[in-house]
């Protein structure tokens, strides 16, 4: 994906086969070895310029990436649990940074959903151990906290390189809009599905918040979350938008490489970063 960032500080190398003539002594109509490799690194620089438009902007300068977490909590427990890690999440924090913690309302029910960023897997793994070695976040936490669960998912994602985090200056609620694109990654459809958040930002009814792609998931899939006052002013947002001729427009052409959506509305807990 050309949307992920360089492993190691290394940077994707595209190889290139030039069909050139041969060079042979005497022979000045044909190429040296030297415009052998003059002519190839061109080619190279000129497929890299092509690959490097399909990311849609600049690719990510760092290994910076976000752990997407659900948890499905027993029907009759869900009480319990935002309890328990209310008073306990602090003991969590404390190892590395939350972005935000919500609870399902609309979409799918007795869930909750995290956010946390890291710096790179090495730094996620020490964080992991840590943990792991952590007898209070055992104790307090752990041990309370795995009977009331039925289910843990999670995801790897990135943000798109022409999308920064967000944040919200008052309280409200968050859409976490999932999309399942066709095969072929953003070369295929990373033009379209920017102009159409674009549109969607431009329509001033909304808050972007973040642009994810998922690395470690199902494929092909591209998280939007947005940021509401409410879920009325959502709402009413949203009708405005569908009679904006541009905005239809945009979204027009970004479906065609839609395979499907699922729209979650989130509320935000009491200990959340982003509200």
């Amino acid at each position: 994906s050309t949307w992920g960032p360089p492993l190691a500080g290394l940077r994707t190398v595209t190889v290139v086969a030039v069909l050139l003539p041969l060079w042979r002594p005497g022979n000045q109509t044909m190429r040296g070895p030297r415009a052998l490799f003059r002519g190839a690194a061109a080619a190279a620089r000129a497929v890299g310029a092509q690959a490097s438009s399909f990311a849609t902007g600049p690719r990510q300068a760092d290994g910076t990436f976000y752990e997407f977490r659900t948890y499905t909590i027993k029907p009759n427990k869900m009480k319990d649990f935002l309890d328990l890690t209310s008073k306990t999440i602090h003991l969590r924090t404390a190892h590395s940074p939350m972005v935000g913690y919500w609870t399902l309302e609309f979409g799918e029910l007795n869930k909750v959903f995290h956010i946390w960023k890291y710096e790179s897997f090495a730094q996620r793994a020490a964080i992991r151990t840590a943990l792991t070695k952590d007898q209070e976040w055992q104790d307090k936490y752990i041990s309370h906290m795995l009977p009331l669960l039925d289910k843990q998912e999670n995801e790897i994602t990135y943000l798109v390189p022409w999308c920064e985090l967000g944040s919200s200056e008052k309280d409200g609620i968050c859409e976490l809009v999932t999309f399942q694109m066709k095969p072929g990654g953003p070369a295929v459809w990373g033009q379209s599905f920017k102009a159409a958040i674009k549109a969607h930002i431009n329509s001033g009814y909304t808050k972007l918040i973040g642009v994810f792609h998922t690395e470690y998931g199902l494929l092909n899939r591209v998280h939007v979350l947005w940021w509401n006052e409410s879920p009325d002013s959502r709402a009413a947002g949203r009708h405005y938008a569908h009679e904006d001729p541009r905005l239809v427009a945009a979204v027009r052409e970004s479906v065609q490489f839609l395979e499907s959506q699922q729209n979650s509305l989130l509320l935000p807990t009491a200990f959340s970063p982003l509200k």
